[in-house]
């Protein structure tokens, strides 16, 4: 009974705590300057254009970021109108790359034939004669211990084509 006599006159005590006594002049002043003041405005969102799609169109041309080939215009050779690429034949794998980022590392012989080993595009591949590699249409034409022959298709500049002889030569061990 004690406690429950406790508990009622602590209940009345925190009544009277929150009784009302009217003096909120303060506040109500605060209120008042506060609606009296000049209503600012909110900037309208900004205009964004619609997004417009680029296509690069210039992947075929010359890498920028490689320093220009030098050319005699006068004794440039001219394409012939019976060299240019197939291009309705079905790309490989290593034609994705340029021809500078291989190096031949070895050979291997068979019964099925010679063939190459070359290094680069994120691993060892094995070629034989008459596959393709690098981005100009370079199609290799002959495998022997010290170096791979590669004949490439490219652009005379005149709307030909040119046959361009390289070769990648055995890589050194170091």
């Amino acid at each position: 009974m004690k406690v429950y006599l406790l508990f009622l006159v602590m209940l009345c005590f925190s009544l009277v705590g929150c009784g009302s006594s009217g003096d909120f002049s303060d506040l109500q002043t605060f209120m008042d300057e506060v609606r009296a003041r000049p209503k600012g405005s909110i900037e309208p969102m900004p205009k964004f254009q619609p997004y417009e799609s680029f296509t690069y169109s210039a992947a075929s041309m010359r890498n920028p970021f490689q320093p220009p080939v030098k050319l005699d215009l006068a004794s440039r050779p001219k394409g012939s109108p019976d060299v240019k690429p197939d291009e309705s034949r079905t790309k490989q794998f290593l034609e994705d790359f340029n021809i500078e980022t291989f190096q031949m590392v070895g050979t291997l012989s068979n019964d099925a034939g010679v063939f190459a080993l070359i290094s680069g595009a994120s691993g060892v591949h094995r070629v034989r004669v008459g596959d393709y590699l690098g981005r100009n249409h370079g199609r290799i034409m002959s495998i022997d211990e010290a170096k791979i022959d590669v004949v490439e298709i490219v652009p005379d500049g005149e709307g030909g084509w040119l046959e361009r002889p390289r070769s990648l030569s055995l890589k050194e061990r170091s």
